[in-house]
């Protein structure tokens, strides 16, 4: 991208996102008329680009769509006509074909006055022979505990040419929840103070994100392909419930599920919530199952299984080889499975050099240290003494601490690792939701598999606000005592990592921000992972 073209976005973009700075600033997108929330894109492909926009009138209002080759519009080079409808939350959504490959646009929207909206920057994927491409992922964003600094610093640079979201792009609870009002950075405003349960709550809590100008500077600069996690449903969401659902309170879980679904695709570059796999030229494909709320079974619940006294060894031994390691269990369904298998095999017959799967849990293996116990304060949550002690039982006999990651799948999990060797795939995970940064080889039976990638939050608080009775060195050590697979961790900071795909190794760079308590593009460090071609395993440098 020229550098003239690059300033003259960025004025482009100025007034829009400056108003939306102010305090109240989710409040009022919301509620004003035209164009509020920016624009965004997402989902493309060698010829083709879903564009993104709303725009807020007295009923459905038909806009113009335009890509240029340069920031000024001088020769429209693609588009059309969509309409912002009223019953879409004045949303409008438009899939422009007849692109060139490998090429980056400046596009807009323009409603019936003249009206233009703010001006993004997208691309088409390549076709052909690729030498490196480079990804941005993120996760877990929580707008209440702090800036979204990680999207600011992306959004500035001029050297990602693809955004991966794999969930958690929003939080569901009321306010004062998650976090507590004393947790909360003042200024830091969501809607509604409720949780978001139906149709009008999701709307609202995405509007009030969306207001935020580092979220739109990112969606602006690159288009994104995304995945929704859990909490844009409820926390530990599966296909037929949640953690955080109560059916006599809040109503059917698959009328909430629609509604979150429906909301999602509305204010999301998407075309809807399911499987997608997108092709890098010769480089790579990016597969990505739906993990969530299409065909995961309930998690196993340790505590339940450990309830009602009794021998609790015997109890651990039944719940981890009867229910822990049931085959029939699934995290994303059978049709997803062989799905995901073809493909891999279908990416590697192409001659494709890399089978990238960005999806939204780690498959890498955590177990409980002993030493956690000590490490959590004496005024702790109960609900997190509850989850340290449950999570140091499980360890006793070789479980894991988390059983809503694919931890809690074993059986799902091998299944996913046979099919990346059967296929002889260069098979590379990418996860979030954990909110910590981690480094795992994935191995099947001793044989090594592929890697993964799990990156840390963008503002969501890790280990080391769970666990203040220790420090990083101490957590890190006693982790990798305990779990060999893992190669690196860091639990303190948020921030994101970049991914850069060549055709000889995988460079992925975590990114650390200094604070979130202040709107700052400060680094504090970064640090690298690599994996070569036809290892399957990672090297540290």
């Amino acid at each position: 991208m020229r550098d003239i073209d690059r300033r003259l976005l960025l004025q482009l973009g100025t007034f829009g996102l400056a108003a939306l700075a102010l305090p109240g600033a989710a409040n009022a997108a919301f509620f004003a008329r035209g164009f509020t929330h920016g624009v965004a894109s997402g989902e493309p492909s060698p010829n083709s680009v879903l564009l993104w926009t709303r725009y807020v009138a007295s009923g459905d209002t038909r806009l113009t769509a335009e890509l240029s080759e340069t920031a000024d519009f001088a020769r429209v080079a693609g588009g059309g006509s969509v309409d912002a409808r009223g019953d879409a939350d004045h949303t409008a959504k438009l899939v422009v074909t007849g692109l060139t490959p490998d090429h980056w646009y400046f596009y807009r929207f323009v409603a019936p006055d003249g009206t233009a909206s703010p001006t993004g920057r997208t691309r088409t994927l390549p076709d052909d022979r690729v030498s490196d491409f480079r990804l941005a992922l993120f996760s877990c964003a929580n707008l209440p505990f702090g800036w979204f600094n990680a999207y600011a610093h992306a959004a500035a640079r001029d050297d990602i040419d693809l955004v991966l979201h794999v969930g958690d792009y929003f939080y569901e609870y009321r306010v004062g929840t998650y976090p507590s009002l004393a947790e909360a950075l003042p200024g830091r405003v969501i809607q509604p103070n409720s949780e978001a349960i139906i149709l009008a709550d999701y709307r609202l809590r995405y509007a009030s994100y969306r207001a935020d100008r580092d979220l739109q500077a990112l969606h602006q600069m690159a288009p994104m392909i995304a995945q929704p996690d859990d909490h844009e449903f409820a926390n530990d969401a599966w296909k037929g419930g949640a953690e955080n659902h109560d059916p006599a309170n809040e109503g059917d879980w698959a009328l909430r599920k629609a509604a979150a679904a429906r909301a999602y695709a509305e204010w999301m570059p998407v075309s809807d919530v399911g499987a997608k796999e997108y092709r890098i030229g010769d480089l790579a494909t990016l597969t990505m199952p739906e993990t969530r709320i299409t065909g995961r079974d309930a998690q196993p619940d340790l505590g339940a299984a450990l309830a009602g006294g009794g021998d609790i060894g015997a109890k651990l031994v039944h719940f981890r080889d009867a229910i822990w390691s049931d085959p029939a269990r699934s995290m994303m369904g059978a049709p997803q499975e062989a799905w995901i298998a073809e493909r891999l095999k279908a990416s590697v017959a192409a001659g494709t050099r890399w089978q990238i799967v960005p999806q939204q849990v780690l498959m890498g293996n955590i177990v409980s240290p002993p030493e956690t116990g000590q490490w959590i304060a004496p005024d702790a949550p109960d609900y997190l003494k509850s989850r340290v002690a449950i999570g140091l039982a499980a360890a006793k006999v070789g479980l894991p601490f988390n059983f809503d990651s694919w931890d809690g799948y074993p059986a799902a999990r091998e299944r996913l690792l046979t099919a990346a060797l059967d296929a002889n795939a260069n098979f590379v995970t990418l996860a979030g939701d954990s909110h910590n940064a981690w480094a795992f080889d994935l191995a099947h039976q001793d044989t090594p598999a592929g890697v993964e990638i799990g990156g840390h939050s963008v503002t969501s608080p890790g280990f080391e606000a769970n666990l203040p009775n220790s420090t990083e060195e101490t957590r890190v050590a006693a982790l990798h005592r305990v779990n060999p697979a893992l190669k690196w961790a860091e639990t303190t900071r948020r921030g994101y990592v970049t991914v850069a795909i060549g055709r000889d190794r995988i460079d992925s760079d975590f990114v650390f921000m200094d604070t979130i308590r202040d709107r700052s593009l400060v680094v504090a460090n970064t640090h690298r992972e690599t994996v070569r071609h036809g290892a399957n395993s990672l090297d540290s440098l």
